[in-house]
């Protein structure tokens, strides 16, 4: 037979992926993918057994819904401050994932150089490698993930086609800064790069940070591409309904390639969501106070049970640092976590381009009495090791 494609050499399996098996083996608590195990509001669901019943089961526009589009753009201007237009500037995807894939083929060539904070997200540099594009890893300062700014420049002075940067950040839980975002743009400006925004977790943000929307600073808009999901925000990481917001330039050539690769989202949930973007003010307050909430509770149960862990600013993950434990492998730990007590994690080691084995991933976006079954189990760490 002739064999496959070199690419998939480069592509390691998905952690994540992987953890999820795991859990569902073992029957542990699954805080290992990131979806919430809690229901979207019943507005929304019931849009979307109407939009069902109502015939919206056909192809919709390639490049989104009309209506859903406009509702995107003018959220976006709500929140952002800055007016964007549902026909020039907004294309729906195939979730968050399709946005990142997508914005990443319409820029680079074989051997362009794209920048990421590390830690970060898997998928990024294995879109990367698809495209045999470089990805090019700048580490972020722990404590509380500071940009190495002349370490950022250095990068920059050798050439970079764009930046990827993750708004608030999975798994860091870091919330960039309008400062830190100015200093992004200004190095952009400067080597004549774009920058890629993944905005997906924008909502979910803990005093007293805030969300700041790249784009909209002074003198980006035309060189930053937005990359953003209704999953997060509406609890609908099934629906998979992704969004990019860029310049006319820019949004002409990722239709071209949407056209081609997925073709368009699913019709019936496009129209489902102009409900969502529709919610008022106060629906993004009562989400940023529940997930607040579930926060504490298991930051709570990490504390007990003796994990140290850098409190997340957004987002709704936490790195857990198993140093504690004497634990010398981030995989062995996660194993044992799952089969011996029963909470699924995912290593630390798969979101990091440097030498990193001692932290895990948890995801907290759970029903409080899911969050203090998987704490008590947690509690019990210390007895079995």
């Amino acid at each position: 037979m002739p064999s496959f494609s070199a690419r998939l050499s480069k592509i390691p399996e998905s952690a994540i992926s992987e953890m999820n098996k795991v859990a569902n083996l073992s029957k542990a608590i699954n805080l290992a993918s990131g979806y919430p195990d809690f229901d979207p509001p019943e507005a929304l669901i019931e849009a979307a057994v109407s939009a069902l019943r109502k015939g919206y089961n056909q192809y919709a526009d390639t490049a989104g819904r009309r209506s859903l589009r406009h509702a995107i753009a003018q959220k976006f201007s709500r929140f952002s401050g800055l007016e964007v237009s549902g026909d020039e500037h907004v294309t729906v995807t195939v979730g968050g994932t399709e946005a990142m894939f997508l914005v990443l083929a319409a820029l680079c060539n074989p051997g362009d150089r794209v920048l990421i904070f590390s830690p970060f997200y898997e998928n990024y540099a294995v879109d990367l490698h698809l495209l045999d594009a470089q990805p090019v890893y700048v580490h972020l300062r722990p404590p509380d993930f500071q940009i190495d700014r002349a370490a950022l420049r250095r990068e920059f002075e050798q050439g970079v086609k764009a930046i990827i940067v993750c708004n608030p950040a999975n798994p860091s839980g870091k919330v960039f800064s309008e400062e830190e975002l100015r200093f992004i743009g200004d190095l952009a400006q400067e080597f004549d790069a774009y920058v890629i925004t993944d905005e997906v977790y924008e909502h979910i943000v803990f005093e007293p940070y805030r969300h700041i929307h790249a784009a909209a600073l002074p003198g980006l808009f035309e060189r930053t591409i937005t990359c953003g999901s209704l999953s997060k925000t509406y609890a609908i990481t099934g629906w998979r309904l992704g969004t990019v917001i860029a310049s006319e330039e820019i949004t002409r050539r990722i239709r071209l390639l949407h056209d081609y690769v997925t073709l368009g989202a699913p019709a019936p949930l496009q129209l489902a969501a102009v409900t969502a973007l529709e919610f008022p003010d106060t629906y993004y307050a009562e989400i940023a106070r529940q997930y607040t909430e579930m926060r504490e509770i298991f930051l709570g149960y990490l504390e007990q049970s003796g994990f140290g862990f850098i409190p997340p600013q957004g987002t709704y993950f936490v790195l857990a640092d198993i140093s504690p434990f004497a634990a010398q492998d981030d995989w062995e730990f996660c194993y044992w976590l799952a089969k011996e007590v029963g909470v699924a994690a995912v290593p630390g080691s798969s979101f990091f381009a440097e030498p990193v084995k001692h932290l895990v991933r948890f995801n907290f976006a759970k029903r409080p009495e899911t969050l203090h079954e998987a704490g008590q189990r947690l509690l019990t760490i210390q007895r079995r090791l």
